[in-house]
C-alpha cells in the first residue's frame, strides 16, 4: 500500500481499515507460481465479453438516458413547474449515473473529436467552465441556444458541468418564473448536444467492422491491437486508470486528508449532490467490467485468490461511497464522514496495486509495464 501523507492520517486510516473493513491478504508462497502464459485463445473471449456485455450496453444506456434528458429539459423550458423541474433533475441524475458507469473506458471513440470533454469537462482547476458559462448566460446571445452550434464552442460549455450549472447553479430558481427563458433554452441546447455525442459514441461501438472488431479481433492487420497481449493490456489499463482517476481526480481534487484544507466546491457535480453517486457509478463500471469480462480466467488456478481480492476491494469501495453525505461541505468537515472518504482513498490506492502489480504480474505483465501504450 502506498505511504500516506501524514503519520496521524496514516494511523487513523490503517486502524479503520483493520477494524471495520479488513481485507484478505494474498497468500504468500515460498515457491510462487510463475505467471500464466497469455494466449490469444484465452484472451479473445475476455475481450468479446468486455465489448458485448459491458462496453456496448454501457454506451447504449448512456445514449438512451441522454436522449431522455434532452426531452426532459426541453419540456421543463416549455412548461416550467415543480413537476417538470423534478423530471429534468431526475433525468440529469440518471445521465450522470449512466455516464459514470461507462466513463471509465477512456479509450476508443470517446477520445476522438474531444467527445469525452464534450460530455464532461473535468477537472476544471481554474474554473474555466464556470466562467465561460456565466459569461455566456450574461450575454444571452440567441446563437448560443442552437445545439448545432455548440460543438464549435469551448468544450467547457457543452457538457454535464455546464448543464448542472444551468439547472442547479446560482440563478437557477429563475427557470421556474417563465417559459422558454434564455438560460433554459441554452440548457436544452447543451442537453441536446450531450445526447448527440452519446448517440454518436454508441453508434461507433455498434458498427460490426468498427472499433468493436478492433477490440475483439487483434492481429497483425489490426490498426489498434497487433495481438492479444496488447488488447488485454489495454483492458487492464482501463481498470487501473479508472481506479487511479477515482482516487486522484474524483476525491483528491477536493479532499486530501485532514492536514490539507478541503475544497468542496472543486468536487465533480457538487451542486446537484451527485459527487458520490458518480464515484459509485465509476466503481460499478470497474467491478462490472472485471467480472463480466471474465478476466479471472486468465489467471493460473493457483492464483485465483488474486481475482477474489480485487473483487473484495471493489465491493468494499462500492458499499462505502453511497454512505457518505451528499452535502460535500458536511462530508469533508464531519469526522465520521471524513473517515469514510479516507477509507475510499486508501483502498482505491490498494485497488490500483492489486490490479497493476498483483493481477498484471500474475498474467505476465510486469509491475513496470505501461498500460497506456501497450509497450
Amino acid at each position: 500500500m502506498l505511504p500516506l501523507r501524514a503519520p496521524r492520517l496514516r494511523s487513523a486510516l490503517l486502524g479503520l481499515a483493520a477494524a471495520a473493513f479488513s481485507l484478505p491478504a494474498l497468500a504468500q508462497d515460498a515457491n510462487p507460481i510463475p505467471p500464466a502464459e497469455l494466449t490469444d485463445a484465452a484472451i479473445l473471449p475476455v475481450m468479446e465479453r468486455a465489448v458485448d456485455e459491458v462496453i456496448r450496453p454501457g454506451y447504449r444506456d448512456l445514449s438512451t438516458s441522454a436522449t431522455r434528458l434532452s426531452q426532459a429539459v426541453a419540456a421543463y423550458c416549455a412548461a416550467p413547474s415543480p413537476d417538470t423541474r423534478a423530471a429534468a433533475h431526475a433525468a440529469f441524475d440518471d445521465t450522470v449515473a449512466k455516464w459514470s458507469f461507462i466513463e471509465i473506458v477512456r479509450d476508443g471513440p470517446v477520445l476522438q473529436q474531444n467527445r469525452f470533454e464534450r460530455i464532461l469537462f473535468y477537472p476544471d482547476r481554474k474554473s474555466t467552465g464556470l466562467k465561460q458559462v456565466q459569461s455566456l448566460l450574461a450575454k444571452a446571445d440567441e446563437k448560443d441556444t442552437d445545439a448545432a452550434a455548440l460543438p464549435g464552442k469551448s468544450v467547457a460549455v457543452q457538457g454535464l458541468g455546464a448543464l448542472e450549472y444551468v439547472l442547479y447553479g446560482t440563478g437557477s430558481d429563475a427557470l421556474d418564473t417563465g417559459k422558454d427563458s434564455f438560460r433554459c433554452r441554452f440548457g436544452a441546447a447543451v442537453a441536446e448536444n450531450i445526447a448527440a455525442t452519446a448517440n454518436a459514441l454508441s453508434a461507433e461501438w455498434e458498427k460490426p467492422d468498427g472499433v468493436q472488431k478492433d477490440w475483439k479481433h487483434p492481429g497483425p492487420d489490426n490498426p489498434v491491437f497487433r495481438d492479444g497481449k496488447e488488447a488485454i493490456t489495454a483492458l487492464l489499463g482501463v481498470l487501473v486508470h479508472g481506479a487511479e482517476t477515482i482516487r486522484d481526480q474524483r476525491i483528491e481534487s477536493f479532499y486530501k486528508g485532514e492536514d490539507t484544507p478541503p475544497r468542496p466546491k472543486s468536487a465533480v457535480y457538487w451542486r446537484s449532490g451527485n459527487t458520490w453517486k458518480s464515484i459509485e457509478g465509476n466503481l460499478d463500471g470497474l467491478n462490472t467490467l472485471f467480472r463480466r469480462s471474465g478476466m479471472e480466467e486468465l489467471l493460473d488456478p493457483g492464483e485465483a485468490s488474486i481475482a477474489g481480492s480485487v473483487e473484495f476491494v471493489m465491493k468494499s469501495l462500492e458499499r462505502t461511497a453511497p454512505k457518505i453525505d451528499s452535502d460535500i461541505e458536511k462530508a469533508v468537515t464531519e469526522p465520521t464522514e471524513r473517515k469514510k472518504i479516507d477509507f475510499l482513498i486508501i483502498n482505491a490506492r490498494d485497488l490500483v496495486l492489486r490490479l497493476s502489480n498483483d493481477f498484471g504480474g500474475a498474467i505476465g505483465l510486469g509491475a513496470g509495464f505501461s498500460f497506456s501504450d501497450g509497450d
